[in-house]
């Protein structure tokens, strides 16, 4: 069986706002963490100088957004210095913390900073610290082995690293590549921070196709619940792909692109990125995809 994502009617859910300038050309990528009542979001934006920075909306359907005017987390140092983008959160001992892309003249690195309210910030820098391209970085949200496990992108694969205290990692294993003659031939990426399951590890992901115009897709990748260096199943077909003209054209075309699963009223809430103008939700049925992770 492929699964299939379902667009919400009221999408896009968030804009560019003109009046903002930093964030008035562009709003894509976000984070999104549930705490029992409120949806907390926070969101890649541009402006006129073209820095990215994060700014927050909150819902207590997941749905309708109320937003800051001002972002929360803006570049602060040399390493920051193009931006913060594309941020994941995952809940770990009482509080959120953020893997981001801290981009600078060295390339996108990986970087995390914490928050107990979203709005003041603790930050602990970069924590991939090989000088070369890294991104697409989410934490698993409880430790495996006696070990907290970070998936990342040293491109074109899906690599996780591991740490004893999230601010010192090792052990780089590449876990997932492209797969010739699929829709993910080209690149792949972690998506969400990755959800447990009875059946395992449950990974949205995203698939670039080399492509005149590259084509970002989504799909699943299900991991081994002891040993999430295995690969147990993965999306023949993608679960989410550009097809409302919004998702087609924009800054960057043909992308549907997320950072953000959560589990609400029976179903997975997917928050996406599209052609990176927009903020999209699309959902799917959480018995779906567990009958999906049964058959391996």
């Amino acid at each position: 069986m492929e699964l299939k994502l379902e667009r919400h009617p009221l999408n896009p859910l968030l804009a560019p706002v003109p009046e903002h300038l930093w964030e008035n050309k562009y709003v894509f990528n976000c984070a999104v963490v549930h705490d029992g009542e409120l949806f907390h979001l926070l969101y890649r934006a541009q402006g006129a100088d073209m820095v990215s920075r994060i700014g927050y909306a909150v819902s207590t359907d997941g749905v309708r957004f109320n937003r800051f005017e001002k972002p929360v987390f803006s570049p602060e140092n040399k390493d920051e210095l193009y931006g913060v983008e594309d941020p994941r959160i995952t809940k770990l001992d009482g509080r959120y913390y953020m893997l981001y892309t801290a981009y600078s003249p060295k390339g996108p690195r990986v970087a995390l900073a914490s928050t107990k309210n979203f709005i003041t910030w603790e930050r602990y820098g970069i924590v991939i610290k090989d000088e070369i391209n890294n991104k697409d970085a989410a934490l698993f949200p409880e430790k495996i082995n006696g070990k907290y496990v970070m998936l990342h992108r040293f491109e074109p694969d899906i690599w996780l690293a591991f740490s004893n205290d999230l601010v010192n990692w090792y052990d780089y294993v590449s876990i997932a590549q492209p797969r010739k003659g699929y829709w993910d031939n080209l690149k792949i990426g972690a998506g969400a921070p990755p959800i447990k399951t009875p059946y395992g590890w449950l990974l949205l992901y995203h698939g670039v196709e080399d492509a005149p115009r590259p084509i970002y897709r989504l799909g699943f990748i299900l991991l081994e619940p002891n040993d999430p260096t295995k690969v147990l199943k993965r999306s023949e077909e993608p679960i989410l792909e550009p097809e409302e003209e919004w998702e087609v054209f924009g800054g960057v075309p043909n992308v549907v692109f997320s950072d953000a699963m959560v589990e609400y009223k029976g179903k997975y809430y997917v928050y996406y990125g599209a052609a990176d103008n927009y903020i999209a939700l699309a959902t799917i049925d959480v018995e779906k995809v567990l009958e999906w992770c049964a058959k391996v």
